[in-house]
């Protein structure tokens, strides 16, 4: 059974950062590319961040492109997103998935940002 567990979110003031993780299992990790995706107040998914195999190739949503840094550890059989310079419109639950539209993904974490 595939299993994502994230965690690292919480509130946060504008301009802060937050290291979000998740736990993967179920299935060899190293063998998929993996992604983000969060889900704002009131609106749809959006993909974030996509990665290779190998922790290469990163790509990112214009909106958080220069602030956000995806990586994994396959030995470890997780992934991360470090999240700086956030902004209110961050604020969302964010989840990792084995696709980018979201279809396979954890039970998210929530990031809030506010002053």
């Amino acid at each position: 059974e595939v299993q994502l567990v994230e965690s690292g979110g919480g509130l946060v003031q504008p301009g802060g950062s937050l290291r979000l993780s998740c736990a993967a299992s179920g299935f060899t990790f190293s063998s998929f590319w993996m992604y983000w995706v969060r889900q704002a107040p009131g609106k749809g998914l959006e993909w974030v961040s996509s990665i290779n195999r190998a922790g290469g190739s990163p790509y990112y949503a214009d909106s958080v492109k220069g602030r956000f840094t995806i990586s994994r550890d396959n030995a470890k059989n997780t992934l991360y997103l470090q999240l700086n310079s956030l902004k209110t419109e961050d604020t969302a639950i964010y989840y990792c998935a084995k696709d980018p539209r979201g279809a396979t993904r954890g039970q998210g974490t929530q990031v809030t940002v506010s002053s």
